[in-house]
Protein backbone atom coordinates (compact mmCIF):
# COMPACT_ATOMS: atom_id res chain seq x y z
CA UNK A 1 0.00 0.00 0.00
CA UNK A 2 1.25 3.60 -0.60
CA UNK A 3 1.67 6.40 1.75
CA UNK A 4 -1.15 8.28 1.70
CA UNK A 5 1.09 11.16 0.63
CA UNK A 6 2.24 9.17 -2.25
CA UNK A 7 -1.17 8.59 -3.84
CA UNK A 8 -3.08 10.62 -6.58
CA UNK A 9 -6.41 12.01 -5.96
CA UNK A 10 -8.23 9.55 -7.75
CA UNK A 11 -6.27 7.18 -5.53
CA UNK A 12 -7.49 9.11 -2.39
CA UNK A 13 -10.58 9.30 -3.14
CA UNK A 14 -10.91 5.78 -3.74
CA UNK A 15 -9.16 4.88 -0.20
CA UNK A 16 -11.85 7.21 1.21
CA UNK A 17 -15.05 5.38 0.06
CA UNK A 18 -13.64 2.54 1.64
CA UNK A 19 -12.58 4.02 4.75
CA UNK A 20 -16.10 5.80 4.92
CA UNK A 21 -17.89 2.32 3.92
CA UNK A 22 -15.78 0.84 7.04
CA UNK A 23 -16.73 3.99 9.23
CA UNK A 24 -20.67 3.43 8.67
CA UNK A 25 -20.18 -0.27 9.70
CA UNK A 26 -18.61 0.36 12.99
CA UNK A 27 -21.16 3.06 13.65
CA UNK A 28 -24.06 1.16 12.81
CA UNK A 29 -23.06 -1.39 15.51
CA UNK A 30 -23.78 1.23 18.66
CA UNK A 31 -20.64 0.50 20.27
CA UNK A 32 -20.23 1.52 23.87
CA UNK A 33 -16.09 1.84 24.55
CA UNK A 34 -14.58 3.32 27.14
CA UNK A 35 -10.79 4.26 26.78
CA UNK A 36 -10.93 8.23 28.24
CA UNK A 37 -8.90 7.21 31.54
CA UNK A 38 -6.43 5.30 32.81
CA UNK A 39 -8.20 3.24 35.44
CA UNK A 40 -7.07 -0.56 36.40
CA UNK A 41 -9.06 -3.06 34.97
CA UNK A 42 -11.37 -5.59 37.28
CA UNK A 43 -8.64 -8.17 36.33
CA UNK A 44 -6.30 -5.90 38.14
CA UNK A 45 -8.51 -4.62 41.03
CA UNK A 46 -8.71 -8.35 41.47
CA UNK A 47 -5.26 -8.77 42.19
CA UNK A 48 -5.52 -7.53 45.80
CA UNK A 49 -8.83 -8.70 46.86
CA UNK A 50 -7.31 -10.64 49.75
CA UNK A 51 -6.46 -6.96 50.99
CA UNK A 52 -9.83 -6.45 52.29
CA UNK A 53 -9.68 -9.73 54.53
CA UNK A 54 -6.11 -8.87 56.04
CA UNK A 55 -7.18 -7.09 59.38
CA UNK A 56 -10.32 -8.89 60.52
CA UNK A 57 -10.72 -7.85 64.51
CA UNK A 58 -9.49 -4.81 66.70
CA UNK A 59 -6.29 -6.81 67.31
CA UNK A 60 -5.12 -6.90 64.06
CA UNK A 61 -5.43 -2.99 64.11
CA UNK A 62 -2.43 -2.51 66.64
CA UNK A 63 0.89 -2.12 64.75
CA UNK A 64 4.51 -3.99 66.49
CA UNK A 65 4.95 -0.97 68.78
CA UNK A 66 1.44 -1.30 69.88
CA UNK A 67 -0.58 1.53 68.05
CA UNK A 68 -3.80 1.18 67.72
CA UNK A 69 -4.63 2.29 64.15
CA UNK A 70 -8.35 2.85 65.17
CA UNK A 71 -7.57 5.89 66.98
CA UNK A 72 -6.24 9.65 66.13
CA UNK A 73 -2.58 10.07 65.67
CA UNK A 74 0.38 9.99 63.65
CA UNK A 75 0.38 12.71 61.45
CA UNK A 76 2.78 11.62 59.25
CA UNK A 77 1.79 8.37 58.70
CA UNK A 78 2.23 5.30 60.29
CA UNK A 79 6.10 4.60 61.22
CA UNK A 80 5.85 0.64 59.56
CA UNK A 81 4.22 2.24 56.05
CA UNK A 82 6.91 5.10 55.73
CA UNK A 83 9.27 2.70 55.90
CA UNK A 84 7.79 0.31 53.57
CA UNK A 85 7.66 3.20 50.64
CA UNK A 86 11.61 4.07 51.70
CA UNK A 87 12.16 0.77 51.26
CA UNK A 88 11.19 0.87 47.83
CA UNK A 89 11.59 4.35 46.19
CA UNK A 90 15.25 4.85 48.69
CA UNK A 91 13.92 8.33 50.28
CA UNK A 92 14.60 8.65 54.20
CA UNK A 93 11.69 7.43 56.19
CA UNK A 94 11.93 10.58 58.08
CA UNK A 95 11.09 12.84 54.89
CA UNK A 96 7.75 11.21 54.25
CA UNK A 97 4.23 11.96 54.28
CA UNK A 98 1.39 10.07 54.17
CA UNK A 99 -1.90 10.65 53.17
CA UNK A 100 -5.36 9.11 51.67
CA UNK A 101 -5.53 7.67 48.52
CA UNK A 102 -4.88 10.37 46.24
CA UNK A 103 -1.64 11.95 45.51
CA UNK A 104 -3.73 14.69 43.22
CA UNK A 105 -5.23 15.30 46.55
CA UNK A 106 -1.38 15.36 47.65
CA UNK A 107 -0.64 17.99 45.11
CA UNK A 108 -3.43 20.20 45.35
CA UNK A 109 -3.10 20.60 48.86
CA UNK A 110 0.65 21.13 48.48
CA UNK A 111 -0.32 23.96 45.55
CA UNK A 112 -2.43 25.61 47.95
CA UNK A 113 -0.81 26.18 50.78
CA UNK A 114 2.28 27.26 48.50
CA UNK A 115 -0.83 29.91 47.28
CA UNK A 116 -1.79 30.54 50.75
CA UNK A 117 1.90 30.82 52.89
CA UNK A 118 4.41 30.62 50.33
CA UNK A 119 7.06 27.82 50.53
CA UNK A 120 10.65 28.18 52.37
CA UNK A 121 12.05 30.68 50.19
CA UNK A 122 9.38 33.32 49.69
CA UNK A 123 9.01 36.28 50.58
CA UNK A 124 5.27 36.05 50.36
CA UNK A 125 2.57 33.95 49.35
CA UNK A 126 2.02 33.26 46.43
CA UNK A 127 -1.13 34.83 45.98
CA UNK A 128 -0.27 38.09 46.70
CA UNK A 129 2.04 38.40 43.68
CA UNK A 130 0.95 39.60 40.73
CA UNK A 131 1.87 36.71 38.61
CA UNK A 132 2.60 33.05 39.36
CA UNK A 133 3.32 30.55 36.11
CA UNK A 134 4.32 27.13 35.97
CA UNK A 135 6.42 25.26 33.66
CA UNK A 136 4.25 22.52 31.89
CA UNK A 137 6.17 19.83 29.72
CA UNK A 138 3.65 18.87 26.70
CA UNK A 139 2.09 16.76 25.78
CA UNK A 140 1.29 16.28 29.45
CA UNK A 141 -1.09 15.09 32.49
CA UNK A 142 -4.44 17.04 31.94
CA UNK A 143 -4.94 17.05 35.64
CA UNK A 144 -1.90 18.32 36.73
CA UNK A 145 -3.29 21.49 34.14
CA UNK A 146 -6.29 21.51 35.95
CA UNK A 147 -4.91 22.32 39.39
CA UNK A 148 -2.64 25.37 37.46
CA UNK A 149 -6.14 26.21 36.11
CA UNK A 150 -8.35 26.12 39.32
CA UNK A 151 -5.45 28.35 41.32
CA UNK A 152 -5.14 30.91 38.72
CA UNK A 153 -1.96 30.34 37.68
CA UNK A 154 -0.27 30.69 34.56
CA UNK A 155 1.09 27.84 32.25
CA UNK A 156 4.04 28.15 30.16
CA UNK A 157 4.17 24.77 27.49
CA UNK A 158 7.20 23.12 27.05
CA UNK A 159 7.87 20.55 24.34
CA UNK A 160 8.78 17.02 25.26
CA UNK A 161 11.63 14.90 24.03
CA UNK A 162 12.03 11.57 23.64
CA UNK A 163 14.91 11.77 27.00
CA UNK A 164 12.08 14.15 29.35
CA UNK A 165 11.09 18.09 28.81
CA UNK A 166 13.24 20.09 26.29
CA UNK A 167 16.07 21.17 29.01
CA UNK A 168 17.42 24.20 27.45
CA UNK A 169 14.01 26.02 27.41
CA UNK A 170 13.54 24.81 31.26
CA UNK A 171 16.82 26.05 32.25
CA UNK A 172 16.17 29.18 30.43
CA UNK A 173 13.22 30.36 31.36
CA UNK A 174 13.45 29.26 34.93
CA UNK A 175 16.42 31.59 34.91
CA UNK A 176 15.02 34.32 34.02
CA UNK A 177 11.68 34.75 35.10
CA UNK A 178 11.58 35.12 38.50
CA UNK A 179 7.43 34.65 38.15
CA UNK A 180 7.97 31.12 37.42
CA UNK A 181 7.21 28.97 40.73
CA UNK A 182 7.28 25.25 39.41
CA UNK A 183 7.52 22.74 36.93
CA UNK A 184 5.17 19.29 36.65
CA UNK A 185 6.69 16.54 36.13
CA UNK A 186 5.80 12.49 35.64
CA UNK A 187 9.22 11.47 35.17
CA UNK A 188 8.70 7.62 34.30
CA UNK A 189 6.63 6.19 32.27
CA UNK A 190 4.99 10.03 31.46
CA UNK A 191 1.33 10.94 31.27
CA UNK A 192 0.68 10.23 28.10
CA UNK A 193 4.03 9.48 25.99
CA UNK A 194 5.26 7.04 28.14
CA UNK A 195 8.72 8.69 28.06
CA UNK A 196 11.35 7.86 31.18
CA UNK A 197 13.70 10.77 31.97
CA UNK A 198 17.25 10.48 31.04
CA UNK A 199 19.70 10.68 33.68
CA UNK A 200 21.44 13.59 31.99
CA UNK A 201 17.71 15.14 32.14
CA UNK A 202 17.37 14.10 35.79
CA UNK A 203 20.66 15.73 36.75
CA UNK A 204 19.86 18.91 34.91
CA UNK A 205 16.58 18.87 37.16
CA UNK A 206 18.80 18.08 40.18
CA UNK A 207 21.37 21.36 39.26
CA UNK A 208 18.40 23.41 38.04
CA UNK A 209 19.18 27.21 37.91
CA UNK A 210 16.27 29.63 38.51
CA UNK A 211 15.77 33.09 39.01
CA UNK A 212 12.49 32.72 41.72
CA UNK A 213 14.42 31.52 44.96
CA UNK A 214 11.00 29.63 45.84
CA UNK A 215 10.97 27.92 42.89
CA UNK A 216 9.66 24.29 42.94
CA UNK A 217 9.62 21.17 41.05
CA UNK A 218 6.92 18.73 41.63
CA UNK A 219 8.29 15.18 40.82
CA UNK A 220 5.10 13.06 40.25
CA UNK A 221 6.53 9.28 39.85
CA UNK A 222 2.70 7.59 39.19
CA UNK A 223 4.53 5.14 37.91
CA UNK A 224 7.79 4.53 39.39
CA UNK A 225 7.02 0.87 39.31
CA UNK A 226 4.78 0.09 36.47
CA UNK A 227 6.82 -1.72 34.25
CA UNK A 228 5.44 -3.48 31.74
CA UNK A 229 7.75 -7.19 32.28
CA UNK A 230 10.96 -7.41 33.73
CA UNK A 231 12.71 -5.37 30.39
CA UNK A 232 11.30 -1.48 31.98
CA UNK A 233 13.38 1.59 32.29
CA UNK A 234 15.24 2.94 35.30
CA UNK A 235 14.85 6.22 36.77
CA UNK A 236 17.66 7.86 38.54
CA UNK A 237 16.99 9.00 41.94
CA UNK A 238 16.38 12.24 42.31
CA UNK A 239 15.48 12.56 45.88
CA UNK A 240 19.23 11.19 46.60
CA UNK A 241 20.59 13.51 44.32
CA UNK A 242 18.96 16.45 45.87
CA UNK A 243 18.89 15.58 49.42
CA UNK A 244 21.83 17.21 51.18
CA UNK A 245 22.52 20.07 49.09
CA UNK A 246 21.86 23.34 48.51
CA UNK A 247 18.83 23.22 46.23
CA UNK A 248 17.11 20.12 48.23
CA UNK A 249 14.64 22.40 48.99
CA UNK A 250 13.64 22.36 45.76
CA UNK A 251 11.41 18.86 45.67
CA UNK A 252 8.33 18.07 45.98
CA UNK A 253 8.27 13.90 45.53
CA UNK A 254 4.74 12.77 45.01
CA UNK A 255 3.76 8.98 44.99
CA UNK A 256 0.94 6.75 45.38
CA UNK A 257 -0.35 3.07 45.06
CA UNK A 258 -3.14 3.60 43.58
CA UNK A 259 -2.35 1.95 40.48
CA UNK A 260 -0.91 -0.91 42.75
CA UNK A 261 -3.46 -2.09 45.10
CA UNK A 262 -7.01 0.01 44.51
CA UNK A 263 -7.40 3.23 43.26
CA UNK A 264 -10.20 4.20 45.52
CA UNK A 265 -8.34 3.02 49.04
CA UNK A 266 -4.65 3.39 48.38
CA UNK A 267 -2.01 5.11 49.61
CA UNK A 268 -0.64 8.38 48.76
CA UNK A 269 2.85 9.93 49.32
CA UNK A 270 4.21 13.20 49.62
CA UNK A 271 8.63 13.47 50.09
CA UNK A 272 10.35 16.65 51.41
CA UNK A 273 13.00 18.09 52.37
CA UNK A 274 13.85 18.51 56.22
CA UNK A 275 12.92 22.50 56.03
CA UNK A 276 10.09 21.64 53.74
CA UNK A 277 9.32 19.18 55.74
CA UNK A 278 8.65 21.17 59.32
CA UNK A 279 6.94 24.14 57.08
CA UNK A 280 4.04 21.58 55.94
CA UNK A 281 3.59 20.44 59.45
CA UNK A 282 2.65 23.56 60.82
CA UNK A 283 0.05 23.73 58.10
CA UNK A 284 -1.57 20.52 58.53
CA UNK A 285 -1.41 19.75 62.12
CA UNK A 286 -4.38 22.76 61.37
CA UNK A 287 -6.17 20.44 58.99
CA UNK A 288 -5.68 16.63 60.34
CA UNK A 289 -5.36 14.64 63.39
CA UNK A 290 -3.90 11.83 61.20
CA UNK A 291 -4.60 10.13 58.05
CA UNK A 292 -6.33 6.29 57.78
CA UNK A 293 -3.85 4.49 59.47
CA UNK A 294 -6.15 1.37 59.24
CA UNK A 295 -5.53 1.49 55.53
CA UNK A 296 -1.91 2.07 55.42
CA UNK A 297 -1.34 -1.21 57.83
CA UNK A 298 -3.30 -3.21 55.63
CA UNK A 299 -0.90 -2.33 52.88
CA UNK A 300 1.57 -3.09 55.40
CA UNK A 301 0.85 -6.36 56.28
CA UNK A 302 0.06 -6.81 52.91
CA UNK A 303 3.12 -6.33 50.94
CA UNK A 304 5.15 -7.00 53.93
CA UNK A 305 8.14 -5.16 52.26
CA UNK A 306 9.44 -3.51 48.91
CA UNK A 307 10.18 -6.74 46.79
CA UNK A 308 6.48 -8.03 47.74
CA UNK A 309 5.20 -4.92 45.85
CA UNK A 310 7.69 -5.36 43.21
CA UNK A 311 6.15 -9.20 43.07
CA UNK A 312 2.90 -7.94 42.45
CA UNK A 313 3.45 -5.25 40.06
CA UNK A 314 5.17 -8.18 37.88
CA UNK A 315 1.40 -9.83 37.96
CA UNK A 316 -0.07 -6.14 36.82
CA UNK A 317 1.85 -6.37 33.67
CA UNK A 318 1.16 -9.78 32.61
CA UNK A 319 -1.97 -8.15 32.15
CA UNK A 320 -1.11 -5.00 30.81
CA UNK A 321 1.48 -5.96 28.39
CA UNK A 322 -1.30 -8.05 26.41
CA UNK A 323 -3.09 -4.84 26.17
CA UNK A 324 -0.79 -2.52 25.38
CA UNK A 325 0.60 -5.51 22.19
CA UNK A 326 -2.68 -5.44 20.96
CA UNK A 327 -2.67 -1.63 20.40
CA UNK A 328 0.57 -1.61 19.11
CA UNK A 329 0.10 -4.11 16.54
CA UNK A 330 -3.14 -2.26 15.66
CA UNK A 331 -1.49 0.56 14.97
CA UNK A 332 1.39 -0.77 13.00
CA UNK A 333 -0.77 -2.32 10.76
CA UNK A 334 -3.37 0.28 10.25
CA UNK A 335 -1.97 3.31 10.45
CA UNK A 336 1.57 2.97 9.61
CA UNK A 337 1.03 2.00 5.86
CA UNK A 338 -0.53 5.22 5.91
CA UNK A 339 2.53 7.38 6.94
CA UNK A 340 -0.36 9.69 8.89
CA UNK A 341 0.35 9.08 12.25
CA UNK A 342 3.13 8.27 14.96
CA UNK A 343 3.14 6.65 18.24
CA UNK A 344 5.23 5.73 21.40
CA UNK A 345 6.00 2.64 22.20
CA UNK A 346 6.45 2.70 26.31
CA UNK A 347 7.85 -0.12 28.32
CA UNK A 348 5.17 0.86 31.26
CA UNK A 349 3.05 3.21 32.48
CA UNK A 350 -0.73 3.55 31.86
CA UNK A 351 -0.65 5.42 28.14
CA UNK A 352 0.21 5.41 24.81
CA UNK A 353 0.53 8.69 22.97
CA UNK A 354 -0.89 8.96 19.61
CA UNK A 355 0.17 11.72 17.13
CA UNK A 356 -2.04 11.48 14.10
CA UNK A 357 -1.64 13.79 10.88
CA UNK A 358 -1.94 17.74 12.03
CA UNK A 359 -5.06 19.04 11.89
CA UNK A 360 -7.06 16.12 12.99
CA UNK A 361 -7.20 15.20 15.99
CA UNK A 362 -10.44 16.93 17.25
CA UNK A 363 -11.95 15.50 14.16
CA UNK A 364 -10.49 12.00 15.27
CA UNK A 365 -11.81 12.60 18.67
CA UNK A 366 -15.31 13.69 16.93
CA UNK A 367 -15.86 10.70 14.75
CA UNK A 368 -14.42 8.40 17.42
CA UNK A 369 -17.06 9.48 20.02
CA UNK A 370 -19.82 9.26 17.17
CA UNK A 371 -19.06 5.96 16.91
CA UNK A 372 -19.13 4.79 20.08
CA UNK A 373 -15.88 5.21 21.84
CA UNK A 374 -15.33 7.43 24.64
CA UNK A 375 -11.55 9.06 24.65
CA UNK A 376 -9.70 11.76 26.38
CA UNK A 377 -10.75 14.78 24.78
CA UNK A 378 -7.96 16.12 21.99
CA UNK A 379 -6.25 18.63 23.35
CA UNK A 380 -6.37 17.45 27.07
CA UNK A 381 -3.02 16.89 27.13
CA UNK A 382 -1.59 20.65 26.69
CA UNK A 383 -2.30 23.39 29.12
CA UNK A 384 -5.69 25.28 28.69
CA UNK A 385 -7.03 22.17 25.99
CA UNK A 386 -4.83 23.80 22.98
CA UNK A 387 -3.00 21.71 20.98
CA UNK A 388 -0.79 23.84 18.97
CA UNK A 389 -0.63 20.75 15.84
CA UNK A 390 -4.46 19.39 17.19
CA UNK A 391 -2.63 16.33 16.30
CA UNK A 392 -2.24 14.59 20.03
CA UNK A 393 -4.81 11.80 21.19
CA UNK A 394 -4.35 9.70 24.37
CA UNK A 395 -4.97 6.50 24.01
CA UNK A 396 -5.88 4.42 27.87
CA UNK A 397 -5.23 0.37 27.45
CA UNK A 398 -5.88 -0.65 30.77
CA UNK A 399 -9.72 -0.65 31.17
CA UNK A 400 -11.24 -2.21 28.50
CA UNK A 401 -11.61 -6.04 27.88
CA UNK A 402 -8.50 -7.55 25.15
CA UNK A 403 -11.35 -7.81 22.81
CA UNK A 404 -13.34 -4.42 23.48
CA UNK A 405 -10.07 -2.95 23.21
CA UNK A 406 -9.04 -4.17 19.74
CA UNK A 407 -12.09 -3.12 18.60
CA UNK A 408 -11.62 0.30 19.93
CA UNK A 409 -8.46 0.95 18.40
CA UNK A 410 -9.77 -0.28 14.96
CA UNK A 411 -12.30 2.51 15.17
CA UNK A 412 -9.52 5.03 16.07
CA UNK A 413 -7.41 4.13 13.38
CA UNK A 414 -10.58 4.40 11.07
CA UNK A 415 -11.43 7.36 12.14
CA UNK A 416 -8.07 8.62 12.38
CA UNK A 417 -7.67 8.23 8.32
CA UNK A 418 -11.42 9.32 7.30
CA UNK A 419 -10.09 12.51 9.44
CA UNK A 420 -6.78 12.90 7.24
CA UNK A 421 -9.09 11.92 3.61
CA UNK A 422 -11.75 14.58 4.74
CA UNK A 423 -9.49 17.26 5.47
CA UNK A 424 -7.34 16.25 2.04
CA UNK A 425 -9.97 16.26 -0.20
CA UNK A 426 -13.17 17.92 1.21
Amino acid sequence: MKKYSEMTKKELLSERESVLKEYERLKAQNYNLDMSRGKPSMDQLGLTESLLHILTNGADCKTEDGIDCRNYGQLFGLKEARELFSDLLEIPADNIILGGNSSLNMMYDTVARAMLYGVPGSDKPWCKLDHVKFLCPSPGYDRHFHICESLGIEMIPVDMTPTGPDMDAVERLASEDESIKGIWCVPKYSNPQGITYSDETVRRFAALKCKAKDFRIFWDNAYAVHDLDDNGDILLNIFALMHGTEYEDRLYYFFSTSKISFPGSGVALLALSDRNLEATKKIIEAQTIGPDKINQLRHVKYFTNAEGIIDHMRLHGMVLKPKFDAVLHTLKTELAPTGIAEWTEPKGGYFISLDVADGTAKETYRLASEAGVKMTKAGATFPYGKDPRDRNLRLAPSFPPLEELSLAIHVICVCAKLAYLNKTLL
